[in-house]
């Protein structure tokens, strides 16, 4: 199976990329024979890219299988395959993640420090151990500080040979505008959900009924579709959430709803807490010559506390990022709802909500809706701000029972 098989529904993206990968393999090969004085000029390929599309769109699926063809020993390429084979030894460890020579960098925190980008920037720097290729594949570009930002641009602006920068963001907007005019710009749109069910069922074996629900319920988002698929707690969750337009009938019963809200999203930080933070900070006590049971060495209180803040800032982006869903969640309820007022054919995303959004599509006016939709784009603006994440949610049940 190539590589480019999981990018659902990005065909156009699919076919660049592998050009550009087949152009960095010639350019390898006659580097090699011709002794460094091949060059890329009026090639496909270039030394940094950026990725953009929306959440689900498949943009570090796309950068990782890139890396992979650029790693790729496949003795195919000698009777005119291309690059990406999928099965090969440099194929292989890129997308599991265990290539000497592709780093695939991604943060559970809020942003990406200068100090981080200083330490990827400086290994950037050597030339590739073993591979064809230094990779460096920048998940969260969007979350570099400006700080960071100007650390990386250097890099980018001016690579080290047969170093490649893979940046990933939703947007060009996201990115400092010296970075994005400097890589080339590979645009990913969303996936297609019939594309996306049958990616679930023939990759992750999910039943073909279960695999249409959640791709139509997340809008085609892969990573979401595959939660809702298979775990439970994530579409008790959902459920919840759909429940929600029909409790704020009242302030009271606004209030609570957006409490409960809050508490379910701080329960899935506390649940990734449990899983990690436990084991890091054991780690790292081990790391510090701390016998269990016993005090920290004299001197070492700081690496613990630069541990416990950096679990902080994790537990945060969680709870965040649970809201965000829980939102993305209740506007496509709502896209619903507008959807049967203006009496448009078009499949509902929640199907199982059927009841509730034709109750809802009957009682209120599509300039209601509107509002409501707005209110819930208004509170993720707000969320992006630093509010307080349940004053935010507050206004926004509010909002919602005012319509």
């Amino acid at each position: 199976m190539a590589v480019w098989d999981d990018l659902v529904g990005q065909d156009r993206a699919a076919k660049q990329l592998a050009a550009a990968a087949g152009d960095a393999d010639a350019y390898v090969t006659a580097e090699a024979a011709a002794h460094g004085s091949a060059d890329l000029s009026g090639s496909a390929m270039t030394h940094a890219w950026l990725f953009t599309g929306p959440p689900g769109a498949g943009r570090e699926q796309a950068a990782r299988a890139f890396a992979a063809a650029l790693q790729c020993v496949s003795p195919d390429r000698a009777l005119g395959g291309s690059p990406g084979c999928g099965f090969c030894e440099g194929c292989h460890t890129t997308m599991v993640g265990t290539h000497a020579d592709v780093e695939i960098v991604r943060t559970d925190l809020l942003t990406i420090g200068v100090k981080e980008t200083r330490a990827l920037v400086r290994g950037a720097q050597m030339s590739p151990s073993g591979g064809r290729w230094q990779v460096i594949v920048l998940e969260d570009a969007d979350r570099l500080t400006e700080g960071a930002g100007n650390v990386l641009l250097k890099a980018v602006e001016e690579p080290a040979p047969r170093t490649v920068w893979l940046l990933c963001a939703p947007s060009t907007e996201d990115v400092l505008p010296t970075i994005r005019s400097r890589c080339r710009h590979l645009a990913l749109r969303t996936p297609p959900v019939d594309a996306v069910a049958d990616l679930l069922v023939r990759r992750d074996g999910i039943a073909p009924e279960t695999a249409a629900s959640a791709a139509r319920a997340t809008q085609g988002h892969i990573g979401h579709a595959l939660r809702l698929a298979t775990d439970e707690r994530a579409r008790a969750r959902r459920q919840a959430v759909l429940k929600l337009p029909s409790r704020v009938e009242d302030v009271g019963s606004a209030l609570r709803a957006a409490q409960e809200l809050i508490d379910a999203a701080t329960e899935d930080a506390k649940q990734v807490a449990e899983e990690l933070d436990a084991k890091e900070t054991e780690e790292l006590r081990a790391a510090l010559g701390a016998a269990e049971g016993k005090r920290l060495p004299r001197g070492t209180a700081g690496a613990m506390k630069e541990l416990e803040d950096k679990q902080k800032r994790r537990a945060t982006r969680t709870q965040r990022d649970s809201l965000d869903l829980a939102l993305s969640d209740l506007t496509a309820f709502y896209r619903d709802v507008l959807a049967r007022q203006l009496g448009s054919s078009v499949a509902l995303s929640h199907d199982d909500a059927a009841g509730t959004i034709g109750q809802l599509a009957a009682t209120s006016r599509p300039e209601q809706t509107l509002r409501r939709i707005e209110a819930i784009l208004e509170c993720r603006r707000t969320l992006d701000r630093n509010v307080a994440p349940l004053l935010a949610v507050e206004a926004m049940t509010m909002a919602l029972r005012a319509g």
